[in-house]
């Protein structure tokens, strides 16, 4: 098979650029160094969230939040997803602000979202402690076992060829077509190459600026009922986004096998994959001030990833270098990439065909990869 499309990663964003492009007619043929839906995808909450730190951000989220709501019921069991709604837990009467707030601008873009005071959000989540003031539920939000669904998307068209144990060491472009160099030192041809590697998409396109953003994850043994939505306190939106150093904020979910995934944390500058045992106990620490009985619950096991993330925060979606470029980026979607991987999907496919951008957005040059090239220049 000659394929239209060589896709470098098979994570989940690689693996929704496939789907989308081989769903529009072209043959792809996917390129995986390790195996399908490892890397971050592996390592991830596999939480659907709409966010909104920006408007940028808020469109590519709450537009791919659709595509998968349309897209769960075709999913299979193993895939584990399920609409379970995001719980923002308001501490004191400032986060309670600051919920109403996220509400109202909710409300305006029509995404569903109300207002719990004390007893309804102790009504919805027995297990939060009372000192909890409120929260915000976003109803529609979901998750999904994103290494499953890669794989899945993976198999929906005989039109995607995937290779997994292919490291790639280069690629290039001119104006009739891309091509990449695998570790062995074969060269395959393709009119289009699209990275979606990750952290790695800097060894094939230079000055890409991805930074790693190390992450612990902590996962029980089987309490049904623990919790039913995805838990988070209102404080992760700042420590997502700007805290630097080391940094933890309290984020569960409730996984369909009756287990709860904990997290998270955040640390710049390593690359150390090793659980720091320091780090995991702060995280544990803050989980127990609003899940007081989260210490009884029985650990089976912990792990890190690494999340690639912009100095801006938000993903590089489209030509590599230049416009017209036959080589495309779709990476450095920090902790979105399995929120925002369908719609980055639709924006790569989007712009290869010359199509006006599918969904409503502020600036559609908000993810174009050369802004910072831009900056640079400007500067």
């Amino acid at each position: 098979m000659k394929a239209d499309v060589i896709v470098v990663g098979g994570g989940i964003v690689g693996a929704a650029c496939a789907a989308e492009l081989a769903l529009r007619g072209l043959t792809v043929e996917v390129l995986e160094a390790r195996g399908i839906g490892g890397g971050a995808t592996a390592a991830g909450m596999g939480h659907i969230v709409v966010m909104n730190d920006s408007p940028a951000e808020f469109a590519l989220a709450h537009a791919s939040r659709e595509l998968w709501l349309a897209l769960g019921p075709q999913l299979r069991e193993r895939d584990a997803f399920s609409r379970c709604g995001t719980l923002w837990i308001a501490e004191d009467d400032e986060e309670l602000d600051a919920a109403r707030t996220m509400r109202d601008a909710f409300a305006m873009a029509g995404v569903r979202a109300h207002m719990l005071d004390r007893v309804a959000l102790r009504e919805s989540e027995p297990s939060i402690s009372h000192a909890m003031q409120g929260g915000l539920l976003i109803d529609d939000d979901a998750i999904v076992y994103a290494p499953a669904a890669a794989q899945w998307l993976l198999t929906c068209s005989t039109r995607i060829r995937v290779s997994t144990g292919c490291a790639v060491r280069a690629v290039d472009a001119d104006d009739t077509h891309a091509s990449v160099t695998l570790a062995n030192g074969d060269r395959r041809t393709a009119a289009h190459v699209v990275i979606a590697n990750g952290l790695a998409a800097p060894d094939l396109i230079a000055d890409v600026p991805l930074e790693a953003k190390k992450g612990h994850l902590l996962i029980t043994d089987r309490y049904p009922g623990t919790i039913h939505h995805q838990v988070l306190e209102l404080g992760y939106i700042k420590s997502a986004h700007h805290a630097r150093g080391t940094s933890v904020a309290f984020n569960a979910q409730p996984r369909p096998t009756g287990q709860v995934l904990i997290g998270s944390s955040r640390q710049f500058g390593t690359l150390d994959p090793a659980v720091e045992i320091d780090v995991l106990a702060a995280m544990l620490a803050r989980a127990t001030r609003y899940l007081p009985g989260i210490g009884a619950l029985n650990a089976i096991r912990a792990w890190t990833g690494f999340r690639a993330a912009t100095p801006d925060g938000l993903p590089l979606i489209g030509p590599a270098r230049f416009p017209g470029d036959r080589l495309w980026l779709a990476a450095g979607h920090e902790g979105l990439g399995v929120t925002t991987s369908l719609g980055t999907a639709k924006l790569i496919a989007a712009q290869m065909f010359g199509e006006p951008v599918p969904f409503d957005m502020p600036d559609t040059h908000a993810f174009s990869p050369q802004r910072f090239a831009r900056e640079h220049a400007d500067g």
